[in-house]
């Protein structure tokens, strides 16, 4: 039996490292590598599932074209006619505009790894196109922390074990960071106190030591509160801040706080403010985690960064420190995702599009129009917003290629489909953006079918393209996926790891060896940041008035959004037979007459979507909850937000708003 080292390069805190046992090219079973100092030897549920996942009988398995977009009359076609039909649309395309510009792609984090920005490098190969920027998941937040910090740091989140108390703030890792739960657990057997601030009563707040069920988005508001209580009782640390950026204005704006209109706002009454300041204030250190679900909303930034300015006040960046992500990724060339730009006679730069609103600013493309979009790592049609502008976009759209190991929503509505490799069919480096270690990924199985990587489909697909236009493309293909790990593993990164090449990650993952402190530059929240939080918006009222309760859609225990919904072990009624639950407070259900298993409709201007009802005490009662999926998204029913169609931000997805009707 072989046993070769993967790593899940899900969009997920793990980036678990595997050991994958194989015989015959059978993948009979996986273990969580114990070489891994965070992982530590485990893995989630969705993890141990991959056996599941690698033979999946409804994996692609061959390139196929679709007679007419949607119809579901597919046909198998071979490699060779796929990658001739798409190299020359994109030359007849270039020739009719002028300029690849007519060209783009959509791609995101259905698999993380550093090899698969070959779909970047790919397209950078070509000249000026049109690509996407910003992050979908984490973009607001990750602002917030550049500004208070100096840089995108996050502690080791093995030392949370340390802590005094754990402040947990719009998180909930006991599904959706099973890992950390361990330090967390550690910390409490040593004595620390786990505290839990969120809207909803999660199964992380189920174990807590105090919980506060806050607002939605009022959390800025609750920090400065506490911030202010810990200032006016002599608690803060000023031999740090009294010199770091903004701390008199900061002062100041703390001065002016009124912890009344704080409590009205928050929904947290003063009591359990003061409870939380004595926390802070007396408790050395307090690790403080700012969660990706506070930034989904209109003032997730302003959130983040007083929680942050929280945690410094108090004395706890030195020992404790703020958890929210970090940017490890950036101490790589990223030779793929930096590929050279293929130069243009006339067209500087390639035109970028917001991820957070792809389709809505595609749709205004003119000079040219958007043609063609590649799509892989993505599913957008059951992951992203707006889907009335998605529609208005395929319908434009000449050829729509999708790379994805499942027919998903999105590749329903493709021309092409082609099979994507599984993590274990192909070589690849990963790196986390929650633990710091680096690990290699193991080719443990041959192919599924026809399945190629991004890599191996870049490479194919430019030599046709030089082919059919000479120069065309200017993408290496010749060079191998170990080629391109070794160049990211250059001088600089060999000795953030203490490595000497790729070899010695065979042996186990590598933790990084330094660490970035964040008790050194420091910037506070500022008057500005918070001062449109007091008072709901117009267009905040209206939709009120219009749709009653907020919408939340969480992630789920055993899926990403629409990964591993396909999976026997994970989900017993798969595909199509999965069923939309909606959870609402029991004491509103039974005033409108909705009980338990009932089948509503959830709509807003937006659309529609029929769930069935699960009636929840702890919900609060402008609110309704249902998890993120794939088939049959709640995400129809997100729009757009004004403030994201100016700026790369995270998804608003919390500031959506919707009825509930019994059919």
């Amino acid at each position: 039996m072989k046993i070769t080292r993967n790593v899940c390069p899900r969009n997920c805190f793990g980036t678990c490292s595997i050991l994958s046992y194989v015989e015959d090219d059978q993948l009979l079973k996986i273990t969580g590598d114990p070489k891994h100092g965070f992982t530590g030897g485990h893995l989630c549920a969705k993890g141990y599932a991959y056996t599941q996942y690698v033979d999946n009988p409804l994996r692609l398995k061959y390139p196929m074209i679709q007679a007419s977009r949607g119809s579901g009359n597919w046909k198998r076609i071979s490699w060779d006619e796929a990658y001739t039909i798409i190299a020359e649309k994109m030359v007849e395309l270039y020739r009719r505009y002028g300029s690849n510009l007519v060209s783009g792609f959509n791609k995101f984090s259905g698999n993380l790894g550093l090899l698969h920005y070959a779909v970047e490098g790919m397209f950078n190969s070509i000249g000026p196109h049109t690509k996407t920027y910003g992050d979908l998941c984490l973009a607001t937040g990750e602002a917030a922390i550049r500004d208070a910090f100096g840089d995108f740091i996050s502690p080791i989140p093995e030392n949370m074990a340390n802590a005094k108390m754990i402040v947990i703030w719009g998180a909930n890792p006991a599904v959706t960071n099973i890992h950390q739960m361990k330090f967390i657990y550690n910390a409490r057997k040593n004595g620390g106190k786990l505290v839990v601030i969120d809207p909803i009563y999660t199964e992380t707040a189920a174990k807590a030591d105090l919980f506060v069920q806050i607002n939605p988005g009022t959390d800025a508001l609750l920090a400065l509160g506490i911030a202010e209580i810990i200032l006016e009782k002599g608690m803060a640390d000023l031999s740090f801040v009294e010199n770091q950026a903004g701390f008199r204005e900061y002062k100041e704006l703390l001065s002016n706080t009124q912890i009344s209109e704080i409590c009205k706002h928050t929904g947290v009454r003063l009591e359990v403010m003061e409870e939380l300041a004595d926390l802070y204030g007396n408790l050395k250190p307090v690790a403080t985690w700012s969660g990706f679900g506070l930034q989904r909303n209109e003032f997730g930034g302003q959130s983040i960064k007083a929680i942050s300015s929280l945690a410094a006040i108090s004395g706890n960046l030195k020992y404790g420190g703020v958890y929210y992500a970090h940017g490890d990724i950036s101490d790589f060339p990223m030779n793929l995702l930096n590929f050279p730009e293929k130069k243009h006679p006339t067209i500087k730069d390639s035109r970028r599009v917001n991820i957070s609103n792809f389709a809505g600013e595609s749709n205004r493309l003119k000079d040219p129009p958007l043609k063609l979009l590649w799509i892989a790592s993505r599913n957008p049609l059951a992951q992203d917003h707006n889907m009335k502008a998605w529609k208005e976009l395929i319908s434009s759209l000449e050829l729509i290629i999708t790379v994805d190991l499942f027919m998903t929503e999105t590749a329903k509505l493709s021309d092409i489909v082609l099979p994507a490799a599984s993590h274990f069919e192909e070589e690849d480096l990963n790196v986390s953006y929650w633990h710091h270690w680096l690990a290699v990924n193991e080719k443990t199985l041959p192919p599924f079918y026809e399945a190629k990587s991004d890599l191996k489909i870049a490479g194919e697909l430019t030599q046709r393209l030089n082919e059919i236009s000479p120069q065309f493309s200017t993408f290496p293909s010749k060079l191998e996926p170990l080629d391109w790990i070794e160049k990211e593993l250059n001088e600089k990164v060999r000795d953030l790891y203490g490595i000497k090449s790729y070899k010695d990650l065979l042996e186990g993952p590598k933790p990084r060896r330094d660490e970035r402190k964040q008790e050194g530059f420091f910037s506070f929240i500022n008057s500005n940041d918070v001062k449109r939080i007091y008072d709901d918006s117009e267009w905040r009222k209206q939709e009120k008035h219009s749709y009653p309760f907020r919408l939340l859609s969480p992630q789920s225990l055993l899926q990403i959004h629409s990964q591993f919904g396909n999976l026997p072990w994970l989900q017993p009624t798969v595909d199509e037979g999965e069923e939309t639950i909606v959870e609402i407070n029991e004491n509103i259900a039974a005033s409108s007459g909705i009980s338990n298993n009932m089948k509503v409709k959830i709509y807003n201007e937006n659309g529609s979507v029929i769930a069935k009802t699960k009636t929840n005490p702890q919900l609060p009662s402008d609110c309704l909850l249902v998890k993120q999926t794939g088939v049959n998204s709640i995400n129809q029913l997100i729009g757009i937000h004004a403030e994201m169609d100016m700026a790369p931000t995270t998804i608003y997805f919390y500031d959506s708003f919707v009825a509930i009707s019994k059919l």
